[in-house]
């Protein structure tokens, strides 16, 4: 697939006059079962990990941004938002206050661009504490905070009842799923990586990440609210999304801002649990001594580090990496952390670390172009940063990885994504194994 050459193209709306009132809220329960019935996919927004994070609703604004500009361009419009909000914030912790979760396409040349919105309803839950956030523009009124089933979500001291188990509240299953292969079969994704190899032999690069889609259509429109909830159950230690129709449960923090301290989880080596425990702790010290993760991983890591060096005073990288367990899978994975040097927000940051090696490859540039070349598809938004930032900058940004998309055109559709590293050792097979592994979270949450 061709991809047009957007990358030099921009535009970005103007930005409006918000108010947004953050209020302290009584224990909300399940984050996920407030997300109410019937509302589009684009309109449903979720990151949550461990029950703690933030859920939304609704549309207050947004910007729409392409080509190489579109972050700054994001961000410059949500400096322009904040300049020109009234935010009045009785709960000061971090996702309280005026916020904006976006999305953004890993190439500049994917016509997905990039998107920044403010939901009309956010309630959030963080260290014991929760809290509601509605916003509106200057002159309308604020959107009713009503809940999953109806329940309306109220002050310190009312609470949030009957947000779950009321009739007609629950999310729905989809019926009648059908699979099929997208860009590439299974045999030609094995092509791709044989010839991945051989360019990483004659020396053109160290490592490719590379990329295989398959699209599933149910017989009606895709609830998001069901997604999510098997993501969340299933996947409980990665940070469980939804913005602008992209869904997913991502292990891979890109970057997180909070009061200066800039954190980045680096994951780079997989392999396949097997579902015994006994056997999965030899597999996590063979992936540990693996010359061949290993070397994966040192790459990602090393591309993290020194993104991140011009924008921070110190940084802390680990001597060895950790195997982070997940039901599905195993990672090699690094913390790095630095502190901020200079003014920036979490957003920028975001595009200073995309495209990692984690989901490009080493050189950059050369990963990119051989991607383009061998993937013969559009990533839209999958391995681009989603997340959320605040009005001071702060955020948190994870890779969009174990996601799916569902389409704009077809909301019965939804297109799923998974990738992996190549570099001289990988084997075609194995490679195919890892991608329907990691193709799992996505296959389960339809209920595959």
């Amino acid at each position: 697939m061709s991809l047009p050459d957007l990358s030099t193209t921009s535009h970005r709306t103007s930005a409006p006059a918000l108010v947004s009132v953050t209020t302290p809220i009584d224990d909300p329960g399940d984050l996920l079962a407030l997300l109410p019935a019937g509302l589009p996919a684009a309109q449903v927004f979720s990151w949550v990990r461990r029950g703690e994070g933030m859920v939304g609703w609704g549309h207050a604004a947004s910007c729409d941004t392409s080509g190489d500009r579109r972050f700054r361009d994001a961000q410059d419009w949500w400096r322009e938002v904040c300049l020109t909000a009234t935010v009045e914030d009785d709960v000061a912790l971090p996702g309280t206050g005026l916020v904006g979760f976006g999305s953004m396409a890993y190439s500049p040349r994917s016509p997905a661009g990039g998107r920044l919105v403010v939901p009309a309803v956010i309630v959030g839950r963080r260290d014991g504490r929760a809290w509601l956030t509605r916003v509106r523009r200057t002159g309308q009124p604020f959107a009713a905070p009503v809940g999953g089933g109806g329940a309306s979500v109220t002050p310190l001291g009312a609470g949030v009842a009957g947000a779950a188990g009321t009739a007609g509240a629950a999310p729905v299953a989809p019926r009648d799923l059908r699979f099929s292969d997208g860009a590439m079969s299974g045999p030609d994704y094995m092509g791709a990586v044989a010839a991945a190899v051989q360019r990483i032999a004659a020396g053109e690069l160290d490592k490719v990440v590379l990329a295989r889609d398959v699209v599933a259509t149910g017989a009606s429109a895709l609830d998001p609210r069901w997604l999510l909830r098997r993501l969340a159950d299933g996947y409980p230690n990665t940070w469980v999304f939804s913005v602008d129709r992209l869904l997913g449960a991502t292990p891979e923090m890109l970057v997180r801002l909070e009061k200066h301290l800039v954190t980045s989880r680096v994951l780079a080596g997989t392999i396949r649990r097997t579902g015994d425990d006994d056997k999965d702790l030899a597999l996590a010290g063979s992936l540990a001594r693996s010359s061949k993760d290993l070397e994966e991983h040192e790459y990602a890591v090393a591309s993290v580090a020194e993104a991140l060096a011009p924008h921070c005073s110190s940084i802390n990288v680990p001597e060895s990496p950790f195997v982070l367990h997940l039901p599905n899978v195993m990672h090699l994975a690094t913390d790095v952390a630095g502190v901020l040097s200079a003014q920036s927000t979490s957003l920028a940051l975001a595009e200073a670390l995309h495209p990692s090696a984690a989901v490009c490859g080493t050189p950059k540039i050369a990963a990119d172009e051989l991607i383009a070349e061998l993937e013969h598809m559009d990533r839209g938004r999958y391995a681009g940063p989603v997340g959320w930032l605040s009005a001071d900058g702060d955020g948190e940004w994870g890779i969009g990885l174990r996601s799916g998309a569902i389409s704009p055109t077809n909301p019965a559709q939804i297109t799923l994504y998974a990738g992996c590293g190549i570099v001289a050792g990988s084997d075609p097979e194995a490679e195919l194994s890892e991608s329907d592994a990691k193709l799992v979270p996505m296959r389960d949450s339809l209920g595959s």
